[in-house]
């Protein structure tokens, strides 16, 4: 059995006590926070768009789940942030670890919260839409001084699938993150021909973190 910790959490100005598993902890911590894609993006221009990418800890399903809130922006266009989603980190009675992704209902509402974190405030679970398929079972490596490399897969024979602007879209969602170090395997995928058509087409989004949240 895993160790448990206490640990402490300041979410809009809420202190926030769980106990938990040290490496849902740790994979919490690592997501957390403020990412660009600049090298990636200067090397290969053709192929990455320079992103700047948000994860921000937010007090939803405080019951049993450390929450983030996710959106991400072109550098040269930070006013229109696009691809808004809720992860919920778990660690599942085996003692493994999943994230579960959940849409928001008016994604309007909470756009640009990356730069303005006061637009998750009121934020409620009512507020948001379970995706069914999309979820993501994590695997783990220790490394030394208790550091990981997390590597998260969906579950076998799952499609993530929701509707969107009255659309059926089709996501392969994944990745893979270390304490600086956050790789976007996501990537859109046409219903009919099943080929990938944004996203992670030529291999992962290489983010590295600039800001710790």
């Amino acid at each position: 059995m895993r160790s448990k910790y206490n640990y402490k959490v300041v979410i809009n100005a809420t202190l926030i006590f769980y106990m938990i598993p040290a490496n849902l902890i740790a994979l919490a911590n690592y997501l957390a926070g403020e990412f660009d894609n600049r090298e990636q993006a200067n090397a290969e221009p053709a192929w990455y768009v320079h992103l700047r990418f948000w994860q921000i800890p937010v007090s939803i399903f405080t019951e049993d789940s450390l929450t983030l809130f996710a959106e991400q922006a072109s550098v040269v266009n930070l006013d229109v942030p696009y691809r808004q989603r809720i992860l919920r980190l778990q660690s599942s009675d085996a003692a493994s670890l999943q994230v579960q992704y959940y849409m928001p209902k008016d994604p309007s509402s909470i756009s640009g919260a990356g730069l303005n974190r006061t637009l998750l405030n009121g934020l409620t679970a009512d507020d948001l839409d379970l995706l069914p398929g999309c979820k993501l079972l994590v695997t783990e490596q220790q490394l030394a001084s208790n550091r990981y490399h997390f590597r998260a897969s969906p579950v076998a024979d799952s499609t993530c699938s929701f509707r969107y602007n009255n659309q059926t879209i089709n996501v392969s969602l994944g990745f893979e993150a270390t304490e600086g170090e956050f790789l976007s395997y996501d990537k859109g995928i046409d219903p009919t021909t099943s080929s990938a058509t944004w996203g992670a087409i030529m291999g992962p989004y290489r983010y590295t973190k600039r800001v710790q949240l």
